[in-house]
């Protein structure tokens, strides 16, 4: 039995190296044979290049050689060089056992166990794919920072060494300053500096400011190499390595747009200020944050009227108006301004003395960089003018509307008023035949009796559509308004009745007017009716008659000079405000059904308007309702109508002119029935050859007839002809009317045997006062006013 000893069991001298080297796993160590071939492998070997000590022992070393290594014999190459020079080195992609590349530091030595007899080789490998790795990672960030630096044509960077000479010079220094890399580099800096910056020190300083404090940084002139100076910004680091000044890093930058821009912003605030100051019209200033007034312009002392000293400090809410002041108006603008970045508005302000007036507002938030509210811009600007203007432009068109209105009523309702008053005429004819006809019989006489009465309203009802029309045939005199009151005041009180007490103001000292006096009559009725309808429960209608004198601004017709102004006022229920603009259009009313036909206060617009003035309205819900009729003043005297007697038994040959054949035949049933013969003519033509060839002793004519001559100037023309022959004209409208008035008898339609007996009368007594020349005369200057062109 063999015996184990304690010596037995400690590892030889080569044991130990063998554990020592398979412990190194950060190196691949291998040993070759004189051939190249792999006899030992450690584990540091088998963690880097992947291959196990039964998988790279036998095999040769190019086997782990990339195939371009292999190509080129470098493996050869090594065992050549290390056989020669005792030693080879290389770095170089090598192989793992997958394929994979690693950058590689290896070493090779001889081994020779007596001297002049190699054994084989020592290989020695380490992977340096991290170290090269960062080194390709630094190279390419230094050549990156080249290029960029390089690149930066805005900024002049460079290098200078501790004592201010340039070692490095960048493209951007290059076109800033106008020297070459190879000009420059080797310079002391200073010579970019001006002579006076030179003199001074100012190189030095900088360069001891950056080493004491860390950095330089300011703004200054500096020099290019052709003489031109530009303003530049200058920022200077000093380098340092282990804590050792080894040179600065310098940047400059070019500023001479910016500072002239910014030269040019304080000249354009500069004379902004100005401009603010000088602007009289708006008044601009600002606000703090808190709405307290900061600046005041020359324009907010001319419309506030406080100066700068009194006002600023003070509050901007002082220019509102106490009310607004209470409701939180000023807050409410100032927090609207910074939540929608702009406040807009018209209102009343206070001036300093107190008066208001009519102000457009603009207040715009002002914010800093960081978008911090540090106040508000206002702007005020007096628009009263403008405001009154606007209100004058759309009180006029609201007029020239309801003017276009009117008259577009005024000749639908004059038209069908024409055509029925040709109908009336018709039936009123013939109500003395049916009389005759009904005889004693009780039903049919009151059946005429109806008619007539229903002909009656009829004309009524047509009259108030002229009136309103402007087309009624006016008989126009001066009266004494408070006499004609006195007359018609038993009319008035039978028409109130019980319903309401009546009081009536009228002074002796009223102006004569020159009127229709039946129309003003019924003006006048109609405004009482409608005052006793608006009180249902009793009340007081006042009958007010003054003079005044108007001024243009005074009624919404814009009429201007001496006036009678009669008033009609009840204690009513008054008129709601969106109906007020209605009550003087036709056949509107607010009376229940069969109450009223909406026509009573259109009668008393047209009468106003025909009469030469206006007729105004006021009420109020609750407290009743005035209606004013203003009629101009006439400065001729009043006149009392004398009797006119229809003559009877009158003779002679009388020619009727009417187109149309019903309305023809009462007429002249009614001329044979004053004593006249009667011959008809169907137009202006064939009545001309009539009278051409036979003697007339009257001529009653239509005024509106077809064909190319109406009767007013049938009768102008027969008037030149035959000075002594009286013409009477019949109409149920014209507007040519109104002018025949003044040289012709008018008779309006529908008439009676009075009326055209009366017209006759005083067509004829009219003709034989009138000698011939005079009338020749009056109708030369007829004709001289009609020609001429204004």
């Amino acid at each position: 039995m063999k015996l184990t000893t304690e010596a037995s069991r400690q590892p030889s001298d080569d044991q130990r190296f063998h554990l020592l080297v398979d412990a190194v796993t950060d190196y691949a160590i291998s040993m070759l044979d004189p051939a190249g071939t792999v006899t030992s492998w450690n584990s540091g070997a088998q963690r880097i290049e992947g291959f196990s000590p039964a998988e790279a022992i036998g095999e040769p070393l190019a086997r782990f050689f990339t195939a371009e290594d292999q190509a080129a014999g470098v493996p050869q190459r090594l065992m050549d060089e290390a056989s020669r020079d005792g030693r080879a080195a290389r770095e170089g992609w090598r192989l793992r056992k997958d394929g994979s590349r690693f950058w590689s530091f290896t070493v090779l030595r001889p081994i020779e166990e007596a001297p002049g007899r190699r054994i084989g080789f020592a290989l020695v490998t380490r992977d340096l794919s991290e170290r090269r790795a960062a080194e390709e990672a630094l190279q390419a960030s230094e050549r990156n920072f080249r290029l960029v630096v390089d690149s930066l044509t805005d900024h002049a960077i460079y290098m200078l060494d501790p004592s201010g000479n340039i070692t490095h010079w960048n493209t951007g220094a290059e076109r800033m300053k106008g020297f070459s890399s190879d000009e420059i580099v080797g310079q002391h800096f200073s010579r970019f500096y001006t002579r006076e910056d030179r003199l001074a020190g100012l190189p030095v300083r900088v360069l001891d400011t950056a080493i004491r404090e860390g950095r330089y940084e300011a703004e200054g002139w500096r020099v290019r190499k052709d003489g031109t100076r530009f303003w530049a910004s200058v920022v200077v680091e000093p380098i340092r390595v282990d804590g050792s000044l080894v040179g600065f890093a310098k940047i400059t930058r070019d500023a001479t747009e910016r500072r002239a821009a910014q030269e040019a912003l304080r000249e354009s605030e500069r004379q902004f200020r100005l401009l603010v100051k000088g602007v009289t019209d708006y008044a601009l200033y600002m606000l703090d944050p808190n709405g307290n007034i900061t600046n005041w312009n020359a324009g907010a002392e001319a419309i506030k009227g406080y100066t700068a000293d009194e006002i600023v400090g003070q509050h901007f809410s002082r220019f509102y108006t106490d009310h607004e002041r209470a409701a939180g108006f000023p807050a409410r603008a100032l927090q609207r301004a910074a939540e929608e970045g702009r406040y807009e508005a018209e209102g009343w302000r206070m001036r300093r003395d107190g008066q208001l007036f009519w102000a457009h507002v603009v207040i715009d938030p002002i914010r800093d960089e960081t978008g911090t509210l540090i106040g508000f811009a206002k702007i005020t600007r007096d628009i009263t003018e403008r405001r009154e203007a606007q209100k004058a432009l759309q009180k006029a068109e609201a007029q020239r509307a309801r003017a276009q209105k009117m008259e577009a009523l005024g000749q639908l309702t004059g038209g069908v008023a024409h055509d029925f008053n040709n109908l009336l005429m018709i039936i009123g004819g013939h109500l003395a035949t049916m009389r005759t006809l009904a005889g004693n019989d009780p039903k049919g006489l009151r059946a005429v009796e109806a008619i007539g009465i229903a002909t009656k309203r009829g004309e009524a009802l047509t009259r108030q559509l002229l009136t309103f029309s402007r087309r009624q045939t006016l008989n126009p005199v001066v009266i004494a308004v408070d006499d004609h009151l006195d007359g018609f005041r038993a009319m008035i009180e039978s028409s109130i009745g019980n319903a309401a007490t009546l009081a009536i103001d009228v002074r002796r000292s009223v102006w004569p007017v020159k009127v229709d006096v039946s129309e003003f009559e019924l003006a006048l009725l109609n405004l009482v009716v409608n005052a006793r309808d608006a009180m249902p429960n009793d009340g007081m209608i006042t009958i007010v008659c003054e003079n005044v004198v108007l001024a243009a601004a005074d009624t919404p017709d814009a009429v201007s000079g001496d006036f009678v102004a009669l008033s009609v006022a009840d204690t009513g229920t008054g008129i709601a405000p969106d109906i007020l603009p209605r009550v003087f259009d036709p056949f509107f009313t607010t009376k229940q059904a069969q109450q009223g036909t909406g026509l009573g206060l259109s009668q008393v617009h047209g009468f106003a308007h025909q009469s030469g003035g206006t007729v105004t309205v006021e009420s109020r819900l609750g407290a009743g309702t005035t209606v004013t009729i203003y009629l101009p003043r006439s400065h001729a005297r009043p006149k009392f109508g004398e009797a006119t007697t229809m003559p009877v038994g009158q003779d002679g040959a009388a020619l009727l002119v009417e187109d149309n054949p019903d309305v023809a035949e009462i007429s002249a049933a009614m001329l044979v029935e004053l004593g006249y013969r009667v011959e008809r003519a169907a137009d202006a033509a064939s009545a001309l050859a009539a009278v051409a060839e036979r003697d007339f002793a009257l001529v009653v004519s239509d005024v509106v007839m077809a064909g190319d001559m109406d009767g007013f100037a049938l009768a102008r023309t027969l008037r030149r002809q035959h000075p002594d022959l009286p013409i009477v004209l019949v109409t149920g409208y014209s507007e040519a009317a109104a002018r025949a008035d003044s040289e012709f008898t008018v008779v309006r339609k529908p008439f009676q045997l009075a009326d055209i007996g009366r017209a006759a009368a005083k067509a004829i007594a009219d003709t034989r006062a009138t000698p011939s020349n005079l009338v020749q005369l009056s109708e030369a200057r007829r004709r001289t006013r009609d020609d001429d062109p204004a």
